[in-house]
């Protein structure tokens, strides 16, 4: 598959909608995208829940394997979809566990709230939760077996940080690859948080970040792409977009990246960690250029339940990476969770 090279932006590949006013813009296709090189995994069962807030979300659910019981709840990145996470959903169901999962309001297949559907768009971080409460009591709970636990990448793990420090227990515990409680250097300091707030006060909030385009995430050359060093695993996320890049979106709006700023900045209160009591367990990747390794450290350092563990080589997008970290990723998601084989 050829790639066209694109210059890569700090916030692309962040984690990771038309919405008319009525937040639609046209039918919502509820089934997944099988391609050969990621078919999708069997016994699934799939459609839309709507939000109280008026946004339908697209959500698929595995059962567990026969006698087995267990839920585990899979929250993407920025700008990823259901389909890319089909391996994971095997090696969750290879563990005994049953699977869920949504696409967040503004990616994958949910709706999307903005004219051009390639903006990565939302109004505040609060919607998120939104989407997760409206998932937990709509597909989980009903469907999905106890106990549940949640699995977050990215901007993901942000969510359920946010919920847990709102003191929500709907999961018995957390594993957050790679959650963005900061971005590296200087990407988040005042000039810039300064300018996202001004643009948005003037009325640009659904305009593209300076510099953004609407080119997909994740269809960039595999060249120094700062998400994986596995060939095959990008370039199998990369053919799902290609068979339907209705999926995928390209850069972030000024109000998501306002957003995001604005809950990043909540992380460093110096009290936020020690308030969460939810069970947690945050595993970073030493070569991330996406999200701060060292805050993510520092953060979970002082978790009044939770640990860390740094995967050494891995770029950000840790179960999209090589076997060799993905060993690692899976090592201590056993020794965390209870049901994985280290408990039969």
């Amino acid at each position: 598959m050829a790639f066209k090279r694109r210059r890569s932006l700090p916030f692309l590949a962040l984690p990771p909608l038309i919405f008319s006013p009525s937040y639609l813009s046209g039918p919502l296709p509820m089934t997944l995208v099988s391609i050969p090189a990621n078919p999708v995994p069997e016994n699934v069962v799939s459609g839309t829940i709507k939000t109280p807030d008026g946004a339908e979300l697209r959500f698929a659910r595995w059962a567990p394997p026969a006698n087995r019981k267990g839920t585990v709840c899979v929250f993407t990145g920025r700008g990823e979809q259901i389909e890319k996470y089909f391996e994971t959903v095997r090696d969750l169901r290879d563990r005994g566990f049953a699977v869920a999962m949504i696409d967040w309001r503004g990616q994958g297949h949910s709706s999307r709230r903005l004219r051009d559907p390639r903006k990565g768009y939302v109004r505040d971080f609060s919607d998120f939760e939104v989407d997760v409460e409206t998932f937990v009591q709509q597909v989980v709970l009903p469907d999905c077996p106890p106990p549940h636990f949640a699995l977050a990448h990215s901007m993901g793990g942000a969510v359920m940080l946010r919920l847990a420090h709102a003191g929500k227990r709907w999961f018995d515990r957390m594993v957050l690859s790679a959650p963005m409680i900061d971005l590296p250097g200087h990407r988040t300091a005042f000039p810039a948080r300064a300018l996202l707030r001004l643009l948005r006060l003037a009325g640009q909030g659904g305009r593209y970040i300076p510099g953004g385009t609407g080119a997909l995430i994740g269809t960039d050359s595999f060249i120094s792409n700062p998400l994986t060093s596995d060939p095959v695993r990008y370039a199998r996320n990369a053919a799902i977009l290609e068979e339907d890049p209705t999926l995928g979106i390209g850069a972030p709006t000024v109000a998501w990246a306002d957003t995001a700023f604005r809950a990043m900045r909540g992380f460093r209160a110096s009290d936020y960690p020690s308030k969460i009591r939810q069970p947690i367990l945050m595993l970073a990747a030493s070569n991330d250029t996406i999200v701060s390794t060292s805050a993510i450290e520092e953060f979970a350092y002082h978790l009044r339940a939770g640990s860390h563990l740094v995967i050494a080589g891995s770029k950000h997008e840790i179960l999209q990476e090589q076997d060799r970290y993905r060993a690692q990723f899976w090592a201590a998601f056993d020794a965390f969770v209870p049901g994985t084989p280290l408990f039969k």
